[in-house]
């Protein structure tokens, strides 16, 4: 019986966080300590590690999500264990978890079992206190907005067209639809507006991507608070939030030094939604990491038709680092659910069928598998097949997704990372390893699904037919005149990031597998234009989660001596 979580990350020996940098090439003189077990790593790092040789940039995605988890971070840090076993030295790079999540149903995102990054409850429980100044940030400028309409509104702000809302780090349903501004004529302009999760906000969105603080404060000026009554954009420059909010991040641009349960270095930064912005860790960590071994692995949220196309498509346009392979993570469980013949609910009883040994189920399901693995190589990258083990799985159900694999012309391990620690993904390395290591690949090379000069209904269009297998794209009438605007107001240069469900390759959750025939319905466009994207939306997209019946905030709590119990 495997411990708990967060007992194996309480009984971990950690290194001292100097040693840790110092296996990147990062001295002390870098690092601004926050307790015993967390660093900041100062911004002059870039600059003083870009004469070190440049690591092999691999990206961890997976299979379509399921409510049963696939287990990517758990793979992304197991991978980067098993290359430093190997005799390769990695980082790991990842996202710190929003609070929001952590105290719902999904838990935290360190990791699991004997590959995972510590000390956990530290990472889940909101670290050097970078999502809170993302909060104050976001919420600066909410202030200075609704001031601006209270003292006079000089930019002919329409009060009906503002699009920045509020966010909080918490899953509250309550927020979601609010009106401010109620009370004595002193007390603000009355107006509807909302709540969203901090993860959503567009302050997280630029703080991922951005490369320097200048460039973090001129993206900030570059956000579009909302229109005039013409139409024209109001951005946060024109009303003189853009340098407060730029102080309140200083900061936090500065990557989160950790540790593996085997003391790999982890870069943890930013948190972006994986839903409607581009669902990876930072850039800046990123140029850090990539002079900081033979390896800097990274993982990118959801799907490879969600994170890792926007990995590719987005984040690699804004850190001009191209990736030299990239992990699909597989699960028996998840390819059975995606044969479209069981019902699975987060949190009860797995149905006793999808546990029965049945191969031909997994091939069927396999369909999801093809199509993610055909996405990794649209962008002319070699995909890997990590299959992460369960032990009720059965020996003939590995060689199912092996031979999907195989026929797909791609490399496939099977992972014990979970119980064995890097171990158990020495076999996942060393593909990993062989893929990066080819000149080209056998697609040749990297290349983005679309040029920057494509309009913005090419591009949307090219990700819903070529990623997702949409027959074609259809779009409101709302839609069609927001992305007549945005290219009247000269975004149409901007990458696009399609909010849809992240539970099918489709607009619809209830599709599995890899569907075909079907169109994606574009209701709503709106324009992220600091964070540098345009958003589709496809479907309800809700950008403010609830708690469910029996969240983790009824169970977490502390023991008599203090300790953190019920953390996962």
């Amino acid at each position: 019986m495997i411990p708990r979580d967060l007992q194996i990350a309480q009984t971990a020996s950690l290194k001292p966080l100097d040693d840790v940098a110092a296996a990147m090439g990062i001295g002390p003189h870098l690092l601004e300590a926050y307790g015993e077990h967390v660093a900041k790593i100062k911004l002059a790092a870039i600059e003083d590690l870009a004469d070190r040789p440049r690591a092999k940039y691999v990206v961890v995605s997976a299979v379509t999500p399921t409510p049963l988890g696939e287990g990517k971070t758990t793979t992304t840090v197991g991978l980067g264990q098993a290359l430093c076993q190997t005799g390769r030295q990695a980082t790991v790079a990842i996202r710190q978890p929003s609070m929001g999540p952590t105290f719902g149903i999904k838990g935290g995102a360190a990791g699991g079992g004997y590959s995972q990054v510590i000390p956990m409850d530290v990472l889940n429980l909101h670290l050097t206190g970078d999502f809170h100044a993302v909060t104050a940030a976001h919420n600066l400028l909410s202030a200075v907005l609704d001031n601006h309409l209270f003292q006079g509104n000089a930019t002919g702000l329409d009060p009906h067209a503002i699009t920045w809302r509020r966010v909080l780090d918490v899953n509250d349903r309550a927020l979601r639809n609010i009106i401010v501004g109620l009370g004595s004529g002193t007390d603000g302009i009355p107006r509807q507006t909302g709540f969203d999760i901090t993860a959503a906000s567009e302050v997280m969105a630029i703080f991922a991507l951005a490369r320097s603080l200048q460039e973090m404060r001129e993206r900030f000026g570059r956000i579009v608070v909302g229109y005039t009554r013409q139409g024209a954009p109001v951005t946060a420059e024109d009303i003189g939030g853009a340098g407060a909010m730029t102080v309140i991040m200083r900061d936090a641009l500065k990557p989160n030094l950790m540790q593996t349960l085997e003391n790999t270095p982890v870069l943890v930064h930013a948190g972006p939604f994986g839903n409607i912005a581009h669902g990876n860790s930072s850039v800046v960590a990123d140029l850090i990491g990539i002079h900081g071994g033979d390896f800097l692995v990274t993982e990118a949220g959801f799907g490879a038709d969600m994170g890792a196309e926007r990995f590719f498509n987005i984040k690699c346009r804004a850190s001009g680092l191209t990736p030299d392979a990239a992990v699909v993570v597989a699960t028996v469980r998840a390819l059975k659910a995606h044969s479209g013949h069981h019902r699975i609910v987060a949190g009860r009883p797995l149905p006793e069928a999808l546990l029965a040994e049945n191969p031909d189920e997994v091939h069927i399901g396999g369909a999801n598998l093809r199509k993610q693995i055909e996405n990794i190589r649209l962008h002319g990258v070699s995909p890997v097949v990590a299959i992460n083990a369960f032990p009720g799985d059965h020996p003939s159900e590995h060689a199912a997704i092996a031979e999907i694999a195989q026929e797909m012309g791609a490399r496939v391990a099977v992972c014990t990372h979970f119980t064995e620690g890097g171990r158990g993904a020495r076999d996942l390395a060393d593909a990993v390893a062989e893929a990066a290591d080819e000149p080209t690949g056998p697609d040749g090379g990297f290349r983005f699904l679309y040029p920057d000069s494509a309009g913005l209904e090419e591009k949307i269009e090219t990700i819903a037919t070529k990623v997702y297998g949409a027959a074609g794209v259809d779009y409101d009438r709302a839609a069609a005149r927001q992305l007549a605007t945005y290219e009247a107001n000269g975004y149409g240069h901007l990458p696009v990031c399609i909010a849809k469900t992240h539970l099918s390759l489709s607009s619809d959750a209830s599709l599995k597998g890899a569907p075909t025939g079907w169109r994606l319905p574009v209701r709503e466009v709106r324009a992220s234009v600091g964070a540098g994207f345009i958003y589709p939306i496809c479907g309800d997209m809700r950008t403010m989660p609830g708690l469910g019946a029996t969240p983790a905030a009824h169970l977490v709590d502390i023991d008599g001596e203090g300790n953190i119990v019920n953390l996962s």
